[in-house]
């Protein structure tokens, strides 16, 4: 997939949550939106950080990157569900 593909999908996500939070009327749309991709992309990394003591990882990817940042907390679970029982 090319770059401009990745950076298509990841704007389109910003805009979608930033589209939910205004909806939600947040203050600030588009820091949250960030703020909720982000912390989606920090629970990939601290699964597997943490992969040593849990025994749990889930390869990195570019799409588990990607389902981890649209998806946020809940897409990371997606993919430990996805884990576990393939």
């Amino acid at each position: 997939m090319p770059w401009w593909g990745i950076a298509l999908i990841l704007l389109s996500a910003l805009l979608v949550f930033a589209a939910l939070h205004f909806a939600e009327k947040n203050k600030r749309p588009f820091k949250r939106a960030l703020l909720s991709m982000c912390i989606g992309l920090v629970t990939l990394a601290a699964v597997n950080l943490l992969s040593g003591i849990t025994k749990v990882s889930i390869p990195v990817s570019l799409l588990s990157v990607l389902t981890s940042a649209v998806g946020g907390v809940p897409g990371v679970t997606l993919l430990l569900f996805l884990n576990l029982i393939l």
